[in-house]
């Protein structure tokens, strides 16, 4: 069975999309937690950072690159944003498909939540 954003990447499950490319893919996410909150997810099934290889080191970069690129469309780069991984339960992570929150447009606290 598919996870949630498989679905989202198959179109089986709306989202906005705000991003597409052959490797990843970027939506908003339905529970913003700033002006701009988005997810960048790899278009391949990576369960989380810890299924994460060397040869993933090329895939985690154009995370950071996708995210900064639409940070600075989001008009949030020169002020500040924050990128976040969660990872298993403990880490926050809630669906079991590796993604980068692009969270902006706000004063972040530290530490997190």
């Amino acid at each position: 069975m598919a996870c949630l954003f498989c679905k989202i990447r198959d179109r089986e499950i709306p989202a906005t999309f705000v991003h597409q490319d052959d490797e990843v893919f970027a939506i908003e996410d339905i529970s913003p937690q700033g002006p701009v909150h988005l997810l960048i997810i790899p278009r391949r099934h990576v369960e989380s950072a810890n299924a994460l290889g060397e040869p993933d080191e090329k895939l985690t970069g154009r995370l950071v690159r996708v995210a900064a690129t639409l940070a600075k469309s989001r008009g949030v780069d020169e002020r500040g944003y924050r990128l976040v991984f969660n990872t298993n339960g403990e880490g926050g992570q809630t669906v079991p498909h590796l993604h980068l929150h692009l969270i902006g447009g706000r004063q972040m606290q530290w530490p997190p939540g």
